[in-house]
């Protein structure tokens, strides 16, 4: 790996890693600085347990650009999960100490995720695309499951892709019900005027919640 693609990795984890700590002085300077859009899936063991959840993040044109500056290739402008393996792992290590910016509830109760599995880098049409999963520390069964994904200093923005099944069970057990709840204007603007400057600090930094992406299955 050259210099200049260390150095580039070292910044994309600096970045991602900013996600989170930006401490946001007022709901006038909170804007997000990287978009990434989501396909997911609920996954399931044979014994209808849930396992984890799978993702695939889809990283804005810009944000895609940077990332890959500077790393080597065998073909310009084409990069193969090998060569991008590398900069799998950066994402992966920064994002784990914030949790994913992945948040799930089974029946209720707060449901951890351990470390990520079979992580790795796409690029194509000149935007990266990182797959990984989140295996629950705690894997069970459930009839209710509220997941939700945002980053609390609102310096991502996630949102699911639009179309047919932005959002799958996988290997699900019986005929449950998915609903995904987009983060509304009208809703969001109201919820703003609410908030004092202690919502604000890094104490309280769940801002970003406010725009976060939200899904409920429930099962008989």
């Amino acid at each position: 790996m050259t210099h200049l693609s260390t150095a580039r990795l070292r910044g994309l984890a600096v970045l991602l890693a900013l996600a989170v700590c930006l401490i946001v002085p007022g709901a006038a300077h909170a804007h997000p600085h990287v978009w990434v859009v989501m396909k997911s899936e609920l996954v399931y063991a044979p014994d209808g347990t849930i396992t984890g959840i799978r993702h695939a993040w889809t990283f804005d044109d810009m944000f895609s650009t940077y990332a890959v500056q500077g790393l080597e290739s065998k073909q310009k402008g084409v990069f193969t999960r090998e060569e991008l393996k590398d900069l799998a792992e950066v994402n992966v290590t920064s994002l784990k100490e914030y949790d994913f910016f992945t948040y799930a509830k089974l029946d209720g109760k707060t449901s951890p995720f351990t470390d990520p599995t079979d992580y790795w880098l796409e690029y194509k049409n000149e935007m990266l695309t990182l797959h990984f999963t989140l295996p629950l520390k705690a894997p069970a069964k459930a009839k209710g499951i509220d997941l939700e994904v945002y980053d609390p200093a609102y310096f991502v923005d996630f949102s699911f892709a639009d179309g047919a099944d932005p959002f799958v069970l996988k290997n699900s057990p019986g005929t449950c019900k998915v609903a995904i709840k987009k983060p509304n204007d009208a809703e969001t603007e109201a919820k703003l005027k609410r908030l004092g400057e202690a919502d604000f600090t890094q104490e309280n930094a769940k801002f970003g919640q406010l725009f976060a992406n939200t899904v409920s299955v429930r099962c008989p």
